[in-house]
């Protein structure tokens, strides 16, 4: 038996590209599942091994090389969260060429400005999905190249294609921001920074062969090469959603034996509902055994609500668009390090919490984070971007705030746009938010600050009650505020109890400057 028959998922971590982890992992495992659709009827269920991604990578290559894609060619794809879309995107990573994922849900004004920046020359689309046009779509914004690849992929002998890259180092993948307050940024990935983000989210889940993990968000964020990276590198399989909605997607992860699942905090959120609909004892997904994700704040009460109703551990971690992994709790760490940080970072990410003037603070100090790294991206598409993003040691600015704990945990307090000048007075969101999702009634919880002529902002809370509850009052808030020991410059000042919170369609974060839009200063004490 050869000796690449017993690489460990640290030595195939070590590839040079993603294509070269494909390979290997196909070398391994030919026979082993990597993806399966779920369908709504399980007979339509399809499974894909790690051999044949690549033999399908290969040939889909060998099609898109017909039809003119070359190394560092730009392709844009705006497609589901389906085994095509996987394909499609190895094919790619098997050219050389440059990728541009766009998220499905995105409309004219997202795509049409991702397609010009990016220069791209080729679009996938997936047709018709969901009742939209996408392919008019395109037309309309008259994108270069388009062609559908919902379920059938250019096809061709690879024998004609040039060899793989054999190095990793290249700009080779344009994410986006999601440009929630203006235009959204190119994010610029090499393969190797992906490489590093996906092995540092597996090797912190300590996963093995025997899971069985999930994706319910779109393929096209940088959460989907994340958790395709750790797919290979421990030879598991994912189940694949093309739309997550509960509870009808639950019947896929009973029926495949799904052991890890997550997303965000929304995630959670909506297991633990489903959760509650049943009797005690009775366990919504019997094989679950852990909840995983990110991108978005994680109040503790969730994380104990998890642990205590659904019977299964749950790890939290820290990533952007542009690190796509900054640290991740440890399945075996401490409930409170689970429940009130977000992890430790890796070996190979360096993490700096600075003052306003860039200098470094000690543990448990407050400041603005900053990050170094492999996994971190090679700057923005709009080069003039890039000067107010990165110090001069080269540190990632982020614009989150927090601290790091004497034993290297991380902590996140809110963003610098989340810190409400009230009186001169900063205010974190999070801390009320944390403390609002204590309450029986509350569901889900955002605080925004308000223009207000007299405190310069006023401050907001605005909630999600939970069904049956009785609605709830400002003074009711403060009172309970209050008792919980939020200092009194702190309370709200207006209370908005909404039916459900704003948020958008990859991770389910809360909107917050769609929150500013609708609520109405004027109101309020």
């Amino acid at each position: 038996m050869s000796t690449a028959r017993h690489e460990t998922p640290y030595e195939l971590g070590a590839s040079r590209t993603l294509w070269e982890l494909v390979e290997r992992r196909a070398a391994l495992t030919p026979d082993a599942p990597v993806l399966i659709q779920a369908a709504a009827d399980p007979a339509d269920d399809r499974t894909l091994t790690f051999g044949a991604l690549r033999e399908r990578a290969e040939r889909v290559a060998a099609g898109l090389y017909g039809m003119g894609v070359r190394p560092g060619t730009v392709v844009a794809w705006q497609l589901p969260t389906r085994v095509e879309t996987a394909v499609l995107s190895f094919a790619l990573a098997r050219l050389g060429a440059v990728q541009s994922p766009v998220i499905p849900f995105y409309r004219e004004r997202e795509v049409g400005f991702a397609l010009r920046e990016s220069e791209a020359e080729f679009f996938a689309v997936p047709g018709v999905w969901r009742g939209f046009d996408h392919t008019r779509m395109a037309r309309r914004l008259g994108a270069k190249g388009v062609f559908e690849a919902y379920g059938d992929l250019p096809d061709a002998d690879p024998a004609a294609l040039p060899p793989p890259p054999s190095e990793g180092t290249s700009v080779r993948w344009i994410y986006w921001t999601s440009g929630t307050t203006s235009d959204p940024k190119g994010v610029l990935h090499t393969d190797r920074s992906l490489l590093a983000g996906g092995s540092c989210l597996a090797h912190a889940l300590r996963l093995t062969a025997a899971d069985v993990g999930s994706m319910a968000f779109p393929y096209a964020h940088i959460a989907g090469p994340d958790y395709t990276v750790m797919l290979l590198l421990y030879g598991f399989p994912a189940v694949m959603f093309e739309h997550f909605a509960l509870p009808d997607a639950l019947d896929g992860y009973r029926r495949h034996g799904v052991t890890v699942a997550g997303g965000s905090t929304a995630f959670y959120s909506m297991f633990l509902a489903e959760q509650r609909k049943l009797p005690p004892g009775e366990k919504v997904i019997p094989t679950l055994r852990l909840l995983a994700g990110g991108g978005a704040p994680k109040p503790p009460e969730i994380y104990h609500a998890v642990v205590r109703e659904m019977g299964c551990r749950l790890t939290h971690g820290y990533g952007m668009t542009e690190v796509p992994m900054i640290t991740m709790g440890d399945p075996d760490d401490t409930a409170e390090n689970l429940a009130t940080t977000e992890g430790r970072p890796p070996a190979g990410m360096e993490i700096r919490v600075t003052g306003t003037d860039g200098e470094v603070l000690p543990p448990g100090t407050d400041g603005e984070i900053r990050l170094r790294g492999e996994a971190v991206c090679q700057g923005y598409l709009d080069p003039a971007q890039n000067a107010p993003a990165f110090d001069t040691d080269g540190f990632l600015i982020t614009g989150d705030l927090g601290h790091l704990t004497p034993s290297g945990h991380l902590v996140l307090t809110g963003r610098a746009k989340d810190i409400i000048i009230r009186k001169g007075e900063n205010i974190s969101a999070k801390e009320i938010e944390d403390l609002l999702h204590r309450h029986p009634a509350v569901a889900d919880a955002a605080v925004v600050g308000l223009p207000d002529p007299e405190r310069g902002e006023r401050v907001c809370a605005v909630v999600e009650q939970r069904p049956g509850t009785p609605v709830l009052t400002l003074d009711e808030v403060t009172s309970y505020l209050r008792g919980e020991g939020l200092a009194t410059h702190k309370l709200p000042e207006q209370l908005e109890v909404v039916e459900a919170l704003p948020r958008n369609e990859t991770l389910r974060k809360v909107l917050k400057y769609k929150l500013r839009e609708r609520v109405s200063p004027a109101r309020g004490r």
